[in-house]
């Protein structure tokens, strides 16, 4: 069988990926299972180096860093083609696989420390001052 790779953004223009590594397990909580396509674990930020980024989920903040993958990854979308969508020298009738390049991975962005607990704490209370020149009403 033969797979067609076919890129038309070019190299230089490719949209550019990266991989979130992180040790240990992500669960979600059994009222998300059903919907875990599209949920939103937490926030991924960069700092003002571009080596550095955080990542904070529920209660923890992990820190980590961006590096090189020695060999670039592909991100790819499969398609299938029909005959009459223009293969040129294809006699039968089954379909053919196209695969599109529809970003490149070069980077992965690795957090390998533990998560550090966020802890908030509550609002101090202001007393509100009393004037001790005034007389007090009762």
């Amino acid at each position: 069988m033969q797979i067609r790779v076919k890129c038309e953004c070019g190299e230089s223009s490719c949209r550019e990926w990266a991989i979130v590594e992180l040790q240990g397990v992500v669960e979600a909580q059994p009222a998300f299972q059903d919907r875990i396509q599209d949920l939103e674990i937490g926030v991924l930020c960069r700092s003002s180096s571009q080596e550095k980024y955080t990542f904070t989920v529920g209660y923890h903040e992990l820190s980590g860093s961006k590096v090189a993958i020695k060999k670039p990854l592909l991100v790819l979308k499969k398609k299938k083609l029909s005959d009459s969508e223009g293969l040129l020298g294809s006699s039968s009738n089954s379909s053919k696989i196209e695969l599109e390049v529809i970003g490149i991975i070069r980077h992965r962005i690795l957090f390998k420390t533990r998560p550090r607990a966020l802890i908030s704490r509550s609002e101090p209370q202001i007393k509100e001052k009393v004037n001790k020149a005034s007389p007090s009403v009762q």
